[in-house]
């Protein structure tokens, strides 16, 4: 069972878990890693799913909620801005670096989904982050920016963006809008039939993985931070750290194949590649056929450059 811990974040705290390895022992200091999760997701989805297996593998694992979601502090809820995102993964290293046991010299970052681009974006900066791993990682502004979201141009959806917000300022009330549609019957009626929508609604809205902190609600005004957003910009100068990218060998309309393989190009040390032949994104959350194959290599990468 995980060690739950609360995180100061200035005027906030974020709820954490602290997965660590059977016979843990304070005196001897041991490598760490933090995990950066997907948009909507809690700590106990994906990142418990990772962070105990982790832990199983000898490493000290943190997941935790992210500000603004959860049981995180923050107002207002269900905020989604990517740069606070990044900030949360670094306060989450300080938490770290002071806990007895734990090497602040050997500290890596795994981020899962919106995670992964969330990761790499702070570890460009952040450079206590000594190894970077990501799975099935997204660049959020650039799916933003896409035709899925914004299909007359970025430009438009922003103006769109500030019309809303005008209308929320005058009315006193933040909108929010779905993640994903609530239900299959939800998706089907607005004409989402792809197998991703399927199986991202099978995993996060069913008692499979759904978890009752997980609102599946992004406030309105996150879209426009995530629409400027790019999680990649200046990867090629400062992300030098050793980097494992891990992707789903079935394309869909995630984008998470090409992100990571655009990821792998453009880092200065990549070191480790795994495509996952037969997974689709949202099965590398939790099927543990794929989820296995994944924490294979990341415990390899993880043993070697931590």
């Amino acid at each position: 069972m995980p060690q739950h811990i609360s995180i100061p974040r200035g005027a906030l705290d974020l709820a954490a878990d602290l997965y660590l390895p059977e016979g843990f022992d304070a005196a001897e200091p041991q490598a760490a890693v933090v995990l950066a999760t997907p948009g909507s997701s809690v700590k106990e989805q994906i990142g418990a799913n990772y962070a105990s297996r982790l832990a199983k593998n000898g490493f000290a694992a943190l997941t935790f909620d992210p500000a603004h979601q959860g049981q995180s502090g923050g107002q207002p809820r269900d905020l989604e801005d990517p740069y606070g995102r990044g900030e949360d993964i670094s306060y989450a290293i300080d938490e770290l670096s002071t806990i007895p046991g734990i090497d602040p010299q050997r500290i890596g970052a795994l981020g899962i989904c919106a995670g992964g681009g969330y990761a790499v974006h702070t570890a460009r900066t952040d450079h206590r982050i000594k190894a970077i791993a990501t799975v099935v990682a997204g660049n959020m502004g650039e799916s933003w920016r896409g035709p899925g979201f914004s299909p007359n141009g970025p430009a438009a959806t922003l103006d769109d963006l500030a019309a809303a917000r005008t209308r929320e300022v005058i009315k006193h009330d933040l909108e929010r809008v779905n993640w994903l549609p609530d239900t299959l019957e939800d998706a089907a009626a607005a004409g989402f039939t792809d197998i991703d929508t399927t199986q991202a609604i099978t995993y996060y809205r069913t008692p499979r993985g759904g978890n009752e902190h997980s609102t599946n609600r992004r406030l309105r005004r996150s879209d426009a931070l995530l629409l400027g957003y790019d999680a990649f910009h200046l990867v090629d100068q400062l992300l030098t750290q050793p980097l494992q990218v891990i992707v789903a060998g079935r394309r869909g309309n995630t984008g998470q194949y090409e992100a990571g393989m655009k990821l792998w190009k453009l880092a200065p040390n990549p070191i480790d590649l795994l495509i996952v032949e037969g997974a689709g994104h949202y099965e590398m959350y939790d099927e543990p056929r794929y989820v296995d194959q994944a924490i294979e290599r990341l415990t390899a990468f993880y043993g070697e450059y931590l």
